[in-house]
């Protein structure tokens, strides 16, 4: 089965797919490796896929604290160490994305490139970031899970998608089912897990990026505005945007087949600079 033990003892799950260079997908909050199923059949005849959830999130341990960045990415480096996994892709999504960052301090040199998808460096908005929501939706968002998880998280899926990209009753039909299948957390995981995307700023962080990066993002994205995207485009020194036209946050969803070429272009791209 595939679980490993992390350094404090929690056993934590990860999906495993393909052969070949290795690409680490990353979930967003409150989300699980499930969303990443799509992806995972279409790149492993080009890859080796590991998506792990994150502690407290799908089937993995939920101890009783820690859902803060630096223990998030612990985790991952635990994760890299015990597959012995180098030459990787890393790809975040939402908090994701801000998971890998904070870990790249401990992972740049097992990895070939970095992929951000409707990331953002601040989830939440100040006077030096418009790019975030304000601190009032955030909170709301807060007293929402307390008063009913379950109604918060369909509320906050909801928003994932743009006006109009689940015209398609087939793919509606499809990602209804997909995600109804993401376990949900306990209340104190989402609890803690979303004071820690409040908080969190990484702009510090990105002067410091020296691997290739691709960044993807809707151009109807709710969450992690299309704003806080093009910044992240303008601080890592030579990364690429990709954005799609009447997207919102979850491109690898709705634009499956599309996000999976990018991915593979990409790969393709640093494999030829090399």
């Amino acid at each position: 089965m595939p679980w490993f033990v992390n350094r404090s003892g929690n056993r934590l799950w990860y999906e495993e797919q393909g052969q070949g260079q290795v690409i680490v997908l990353l979930h967003g909050w409150c989300m699980s490796s499930v969303v990443w199923r799509c992806q995972l059949d279409l790149l492993s005849n080009s890859f080796r896929l590991v998506a792990p959830d994150l502690r407290g999130h799908g089937r993995s341990d939920h101890p009783k604290a820690g859902y803060d960045f630096e223990n998030f990415s612990t985790d991952l480096v635990d994760l890299f160490q015990y597959l012995d996994i180098s030459n990787a892709l890393l790809a975040g999504w939402s908090m994701g994305g801000q998971i890998a960052m904070q870990s790249l301090g401990c992972l740049e040199e097992r990895l070939a490139g970095l992929v951000l998808v409707s990331a953002t460096p601040c989830f939440t908005a100040c006077e030096s970031f418009p790019h975030g929501l304000n601190r009032a939706e955030v909170d709301g968002m807060s007293l929402k899970l307390r008063r009913n998880i379950v109604r918060a998280l369909d509320g906050f899926r909801a928003l994932m998608f743009a006006a109009g990209e689940l015209a398609d009753q087939r793919l509606a039909v499809q990602l209804r089912q997909l995600l109804a299948e993401v376990a949900v957390p306990d209340v104190t995981v989402a609890l803690q897990s979303l004071e820690s995307l409040a908080g969190s700023d990484m702009r510090p962080l990105l002067a410091s990026v020296n691997l290739p990066t691709l960044i993807i993002n809707g151009d109807q994205d709710r969450i992690c505005l299309p704003g806080a995207a093009d910044y992240l485009a303008q601080q890592i020194a030579g990364s690429e945007q990709i954005v799609y036209s009447g997207c919102g946050h979850a491109p690898f969803l709705t634009h499956s087949k599309q996000f999976a070429d990018s991915l593979i272009d990409f790969s393709r791209r640093i494999c030829e600079q090399k």
